[in-house]
C-alpha cells in the first residue's frame, strides 16, 4: 500500500461510509493489521477492521477520495479482488476513532471449519430479490438479531430468537424438523453474516441456499421505496443506529444498558433513562450496572468533547 500525506477531516464534514467484508485465507493477518491501521490514518478514515485467518470485516467512514484509494489497494492484495462494499453517505464521521484488531473468526459462528471462501450459498442481486420472495416454496430466514428485526425485516421473514449471530445454528435446529431442507432465502445488513450462514446451511444438508448480495444496505441503496418490500429501518454498526429505506439516519439512540436501539416512542415510555436503560432492560439492571451505566456516560460525554471514542464502533456479533 502507498503512503500519503495524513488527512484530518471535521467532525461535522459529510462523509462516505463503506461496509465491507471478504472470506479469504490471509496468510498473516497480524502483518496486513499494521499496514492497513497506517494506511487508513493516512486517509483520515475512522471505523472498526476486522482481521483473521478467514478475512476481513471493515466498516470505515471517512473522505470519498479516501474510501476509494483505500478499497483500490486492498482489491489488490491476494485473495481481496472481490470485496464486497455497501457505501452510503453521513453528515458527519460516524465513528470517532479508527480500530484495527485481529480475531479468530470476522464473524463469529463458534463453528470450525465453516469456510464461506470456498463454498457459499446462491447470491441474488437486489433487482431479482423481490421475485425470490414472491416464491411459496421459500422459508426466509433473518440473520441478524432479534432487536434489529424488531425495527426492520423483509415481508414474510421469520423473526430469529437470536441476541448474537453465535446462536444460529441453534435457530435452524429449533426451526427444521430433523431432515427437513426446505429452500431458504437469507438477509442481513451488509452480507457477511448470510455468507457465513449459507456455508453452515450447505454444511447441513441444504441444497437450495440463497443469499441477498449486498445485504440490506444495497437492496435500499438499489430499490425505489415505492417498490421495495423492505418493512421498516435497518440498525446499522455505528453511530447513527439505524438508517431509514433511503439511507438516512433514522432517528435512533442506542441503549448503553443491552445494545438495543431506542426509538423516539421508546425515549417516551416508562423505563427509559437517557445514558441508563431503555424500556427493554429497565427492570433487568442491579444497582451496580445503574452507577457503571452513569459513569459510562460521564466518560462518553467526556470522549466527546475531546472528539476522541469511548467504546469504539461495533460490528455484527
Amino acid at each position: 500500500m502507498s503512503v500519503s500525506k495524513a488527512f484530518s477531516p471535521s467532525s461535522d464534514t459529510p462523509v462516505t461510509v463503506a461496509s465491507f467484508y471478504r472470506f479469504a485465507e490471509l496468510a498473516d493477518p497480524q502483518a496486513l493489521r499494521a499496514t492497513l491501521a497506517a494506511r487508513c490514518a493516512e486517509l483520515g478514515l475512522r471505523g472498526t477492521v476486522l482481521l483473521a485467518a478467514e478475512g476481513i470485516n471493515a466498516t470505515l467512514a471517512g473522505p470519498q477520495a479516501g474510501i476509494a484509494a483505500l478499497l483500490a489497494e486492498l482489491t489488490r492484495l491476494p485473495g481481496l479482488d472481490a470485496l464486497r462494499v455497501a457505501r452510503s453517505r453521513a453528515p458527519r464521521n460516524p465513528f470517532r476513532r479508527l480500530k484495527v484488531r485481529v480475531r479468530p473468526e470476522i464473524v463469529t459462528l463458534g463453528i470450525p471449519g465453516i469456510a464461506p471462501h470456498r463454498r457459499t450459498g446462491t447470491h441474488v442481486a437486489p433487482r431479482e430479490w423481490d421475485a425470490l420472495l414472491a416464491d411459496p416454496r421459500l422459508v426466509v430466514l433473518d440473520t441478524r438479531n432479534d432487536y434489529e428485526f424488531r425495527i426492520g425485516h423483509f415481508e414474510r421473514a421469520l423473526a430469529p430468537p437470536m441476541q448474537h449471530f453465535r446462536e444460529f445454528p441453534r435457530f435452524v435446529a429449533a426451526q427444521f424438523a430433523a431432515g427437513e431442507r426446505p429452500p431458504v432465502a437469507m438477509f442481513c445488513t451488509g452480507g457477511i453474516r448470510c455468507e457465513k450462514a449459507s456455508a453452515y446451511l450447505l454444511e447441513q444438508g441444504f441444497t437450495e441456499v440463497y443469499q441477498l448480495d449486498g445485504g440490506i444496505l444495497r437492496y435500499l441503496a438499489e430499490t425505489p421505496a415505492a417498490e421495495s418490500r423492505w418493512r421498516g429501518d435497518c440498525f446499522v454498526f455505528d453511530e447513527r443506529v439505524a438508517v431509514d429505506a433511503e439511507l438516512r439516519p433514522a432517528g435512533y439512540e442506542q441503549c448503553p444498558g443491552c445494545r438495543r436501539p431506542v426509538s423516539a416512542a421508546d425515549r417516551r415510555a416508562p423505563g427509559y433513562e437517557a445514558g441508563v436503560s431503555c424500556p427493554a432492560c429497565h427492570a433487568t439492571l442491579s444497582p451496580a450496572q445503574r452507577r457503571a451505566a452513569s459513569e459510562r456516560r460521564r466518560q462518553m460525554a467526556l470522549a466527546r468533547a475531546r472528539d476522541t471514542d469511548h467504546l469504539g464502533a461495533l460490528m455484527p456479533r
